[in-house]
């Protein structure tokens, strides 16, 4: 994918996620993170506790980087949490390098989410 497609592409889920949620602003990274875990959650609360903000901003990650085989769903707890196990261990150097290919893999996710299949 070249830079302009991406970047096309990060923004569309950017703006996809504002209109579905009548905001003002487009949602950033951790944004996009903490909905990925409510909606891999499958119940949505008023309030989550930071401890439960943090848990779905991992679940989230879990989810995203399953698509490469660094993680594998194992199923849920008791309280409907899902958990995931480590394949393999996830070496990628420097927050901007994460950052890009968790925008590439929420672009995945949120095609796949929005495919008609």
């Amino acid at each position: 994918m070249e830079n302009w497609e991406f970047d096309f592409e990060w923004l569309q889920v950017r703006h996809l996620v504002k209109d579905k949620f009548n905001r003002d602003a487009l949602p950033n990274l951790n944004g996009i993170l903490f909905l990925i875990g409510v909606q891999e959650l499958g119940r949505w609360k008023t309030e989550f506790t930071k401890e439960e903000k943090q848990d779905l901003m991992h679940i989230a990650v879990c989810r995203l980087l399953s698509y490469d085989g660094y993680y594998d769903f194992k199923g849920r707890d008791a309280d409907g949490w899902p958990h995931w196990e480590v394949l393999k261990p996830f070496r990628m150097k420097g927050v901007n390098e994460q950052e890009e290919l968790l925008k590439i893999k929420a672009i995945q996710y949120f095609k796949e989410l929005n495919s008609p299949n």
